[in-house]
């Protein structure tokens, strides 16, 4: 045997390989063999008792450092935008030691809170101990229920409000934060679920009344963690903003801009005007202006107010207010468009032929005045012949040349044939107390469209103009539908005696001849409804994969900074193309394109998903008085557990239980999209209209049920109820009672 370790030679040789730091692998490494093991054995467990070691499992580590494989809590990024992370468990006496995160190409993105397995890598610095490269995200952090609280003996119970939920969480007594029963609480797991009984959480948030008007979008911020909230450093940075100069900036105040948006709007940051275009070899064409909101000249790249903006992705619009992306100090005053005030704005100036042909662009640094902040509707009305006191001086130098070249835009996108869906969108009406005054349909003017083209075109032009300069900018992507879901629209199709072709690369002129075909039928929302369902979801990525539902090939965001991240970047990028300013994209925010493209991927369906809830809770609500009510539908969805109807009304979608639906058995058709009776043959399938009786609308979860009374204005069909017949089970329970008389008999001739 070799000689004997010493305590500082055997914790050293653990500290250079703490992957292999067991008994057998310390006895290999010094020679240590037969009888010599004990006193290893004993050795170990001196240091042990002395703090230099602890044991787990069946290897050693020194208690002041971390193992090569660790679970680490990502805590947020600093202002270079580097993240770093905590070990979720430290036993150390000395600081608990600080980690890197090294980001590689394919990591999924990490945000503040985040669990993640991590190989680390000890090194010597002032800022980190400590390299962690991801093997995988393992979790959020406890998991967040947010539900009503009810008051036990034993201390409360947790109702969810999730439609989904299917159990309670059991609240100990002092973990119930002072919350009174009937509140809305946020909680989180607090311990395992036992063998018996329900799952453990303690209160963390008390939010007040559950049915409260001003509940129900708190309830989506909550339940799907926007943040809602701005740091300290955000505001500071916010409240030092100043107001623009013109500096080395093009002076366009004197252009006749205006912006265009809702009556309720709670930012501007887009404005157009055009005027004929006076170049005599461009007969007929126009001079397009779009002028956006320079918030990069307010929201220095790595500050705080971009970590959060990063974070936060984009704004989020609920109808009782808005989580924006930026505080309102900038959203809503300094870098919003205001009517008659300077604003330091991107603008393009593009050039288009009489057929709306884009033949030139030119990026500009300007500042800006805006000549009016207009509505829709009135906009609307004006051209129509009924303008009002604002819009009358501005009809014919403003408003008649914009229609004039959006007539011009139209003959480009009907050659282009961008996806022409026809789904109306719902409007829901507040009245002073936040609650649910109306609900209907918002009107698509041709004032709308309008906006969209000046928009799309001026987003072609960003990406073809940092394309064509090799500047990296982040693309909206919009890839081609998978044939598997394509499959399933041509099911629908023939279903509806209509024909989508196949054997070919499917365009979106294709998908619109199929649209203009169910136009004016009973088949259009579905055929509408089935084509959404069949396209990809768009995204933001660094790589340039296309737009298939606008069929343009160069597509970025550069509209809406104010409330897009995304379009931040696409601005940074061009005033590193033009050499605007400093405060372009820089090597850090190059280097991170990809996981930026993630967040923020991710946060735009964190908002869609949060807006959807809320607008369910507020049609919920609506509805609630109205229990028992008989409504015309159309059913929008089957499921193995039951068919989805959207009323005519409102456009609220309800379940219609399978338990509900008939009395015979009913499989579900995957390839139909029907629920198809085994005895009747009596089938519920998409697009059918139907006659439906409001049995259920609960507002604190959004949940409508429905009571299914017609199919196509046809009473439904009888056949056998669920179950064993009646005359089955009376068999059943004569045989039952005539086998528990035998026993009896022989019981007594036993005895």
């Amino acid at each position: 045997m070799e000689r004997f370790p010493s305590k500082d030679e055997v914790l050293a040789w653990i500290e250079d390989n703490p992957a292999r730091a067991n008994k057998r692998e310390i006895a290999r490494a010094f020679g240590i063999k037969g009888a010599a093991r004990i006193d290893l054995k004993r050795l170990l467990r001196e240091l042990e008792a002395e703090g230099h070691l602890e044991k787990r499992k069946r290897s050693y580590r020194d208690p002041e450092s971390l193992p090569p494989v660790s679970v680490l809590k990502v805590g947020d990024a600093d202002g270079d935008g580097d993240l770093f992370a905590r070990p979720m468990e430290w036993q150390g006496e000395g600081p608990e030691p600080v980690c890197l995160i090294i980001p590689r190409k394919g990591d999924p993105a990490l945000a503040q809170g985040d669990r993640i397995l991590a190989r680390l890598t000890k090194v010597e610095t002032e800022d980190y101990t400590y390299e962690a490269r991801l093997i995988r995200r393992i979790g959020t952090g406890p998991r967040k229920i947010l539900g009503v609280f009810r008051k036990t003996a034993e201390g409360g119970r947790i109702v969810p409000i999730d439609k989904g939920a299917d159990r309670e969480w059991r609240v100990a007594p002092g973990g119930i934060l002072g919350a009174k029963d009937g509140d809305l609480v946020e909680a989180e797991q607090a311990g395992p679920k036992g063998r018996m009984g329900l799952p453990l959480a303690r209160v963390t948030d008390v939010l007040g009344d559950p049915m409260g008007a001003k509940s129900v979008s708190l309830i989506a911020i909550h339940q799907h963690g926007i943040p809602d909230d701005f740091p300290e450093a955000a505001l500071a940075e916010a409240a030092a903003v100043t107001a623009p100069e013109l500096g080395a900036r093009t002076d366009l105040r004197d252009l006749p801009l205006v912006t265009i948006d809702p009556p309720d709007a709670r930012d501007r940051d887009d404005a157009v005007c055009a005027t004929p275009d006076a170049d005599p070899d461009n007969p007929g064409g126009f001079v397009l202006w779009v002028a956006i909101a320079d918030v990069a000249q307010a929201v220095a790249p790595g500050g705080a107010l971009d970590r959060e903006a990063r974070k936060r992705g984009n704004s989020t619009y609920f109808p009782d207010r808005v989580v924006p992306m930026l505080p309102d100090t900038l959203s809503g005053d300094l870098c919003s468009l205001h009517e008659d005030v300077e604003r330091a704005c991107m603008a393009v100036r593009m050039v288009i032929d009489a057929e709306g042909t884009k033949l030139s662009q030119e990026f500009h640094r300007g500042l800006m005045r805006s000549r009016a902040s207009l509505a829709y509707a009135e906009v609307q009305a004006a051209v129509d012949g009924t303008p009002n006191a604002k819009t009358e001086p501005l009809l014919e130098p403003v408003l008649r040349p914009l229609f004039a070249a959006y007539e011009a835009l139209k003959s480009a996108r009907a050659r282009r044939q961008p996806l022409e869906l026809d789904l109306p969108e719902r409007s829901i009406a507040l009245n002073a107390d936040g609650e649910v005054a109306s609900i209907a349909f918002r009107d698509r003017l041709d004032v709308h469209r309008l906006i969209e083209e000046f928009m799309v075109l001026a987003n072609v032009a960003a990406a073809e103009t940092l394309a064509k300069k090799r500047t990296p900018l982040l693309y909206r992507v919009h890839e081609e539908p998978a044939e598997t879901k394509l499959d399933a629209l041509r099911e629908t199709v023939q279903a509806a005696g209509l024909s989508l072709a196949k054997g070919r690369v499917l365009r979106t002129a294709d998908l619109n001849r199929l649209l203009a075909q169910a136009e004016s039928t009973d088949d259009a929302e579905l055929i509408n409804i089935s084509t959404l369902r069949s396209m990809t979801q768009a995204y933001y990525s660094p790589e340039n994969f296309g737009h298939f539902g606008l069929a343009l090939s160069d597509y970025a965001h550069f509209t809406s900074p104010i409330r897009r991240y995304a379009d931040l970047i696409v601005h940074r990028a061009l005033i590193t193309a033009h050499g605007f300013g400093t405060d372009g994209l820089d090597a850090v925010e190059i280097e991170r394109l990809d996981e930026t493209a993630k967040i923020i991927s991710e946060s735009e369906r964190r908002s869609m998903a949060a807006e959807r809830d809320t607008i369910d809770r507020y049609l919920a609500a609506y509805l609630a008085d109205r229990v028992g009510n008989e409504f015309s539908a159309r059913i929008s969805g089957v499921a193995r557990f039951g068919a989805f109807a959207r009323l005519d009304e409102t456009g609220a979608d309800g379940l219609i239980p399978i338990r509900s639906i008939g009395a015979e058995f009913f499989h579900f058709d995957a390839e139909a999209q029907a629920l198809v009776g085994s005895e009747t043959g009596f089938r519920l399938a998409m697009g059918q209209r139907v006659t439906v009786r409001l049995a259920e609308a609960v507002p604190v979860t959004g949940g409508i049920g429905l009571e299914l009374l017609a199919v196509e204005d046809e009473a439904l069909p009888g056949g056998r109820r669920r179950g064993k017949s009646r005359p089955v089970r009376r068999k059943i329970a004569a045989k039952k009672a005539k086998s528990a008389k035998l026993k009896k008999k022989l019981k007594r001739k036993r005895m």
